[in-house]
């Protein structure tokens, strides 16, 4: 499976961004897919993350109640909107996607096969 993030951008503190990851290969349904993110100097934390058969969401507490994931299995996309967005959310943001995560797995990076490149997120206040 490959991975393309994108959507990224600059955004004033409380502006919103979409970001999309579109996967080419594999049977994509089968498929969890995160968001993580890394700013500078710090360590990958996950953001999000959406189950491929029942769309089941999964969110970090920094991020619950401003970011929703989405899926749409037709088109290959995973879909994480962002609203109200701050300073503290500024890092790269990356998607992955790995078909045997359970659920106390999904929140850790390195249990995710596949990676996207990342997409720049920049909240200037």
């Amino acid at each position: 499976v490959q991975l393309q993030a994108s959507g990224g951008g600059l955004v004033q503190a409380g502006g919103s961004l979409r970001l999309s990851c579109v996967a080419t290969g594999g049977t994509f349904s089968r498929y969890t897919v995160g968001w993580f993110r890394q700013a500078p100097g710090k360590d990958r934390e996950f953001v999000s993350a959406i189950r491929g058969s029942n769309s089941i969401t999964y969110y970090a507490d920094t991020v619950k109640g401003r970011f929703t994931i989405s899926r749409d299995n037709a088109k290959n996309t995973v879909y994480l909107h962002m609203i109200t967005l701050r300073p503290e959310d500024t890092a790269v943001y990356y998607c992955a996607a790995d078909s045997g995560l359970i659920l106390s797995s999904l929140r850790l990076s390195s249990q995710y096969d596949y990676w996207g490149q990342g997409t720049q997120v920049t909240v200037s206040s």
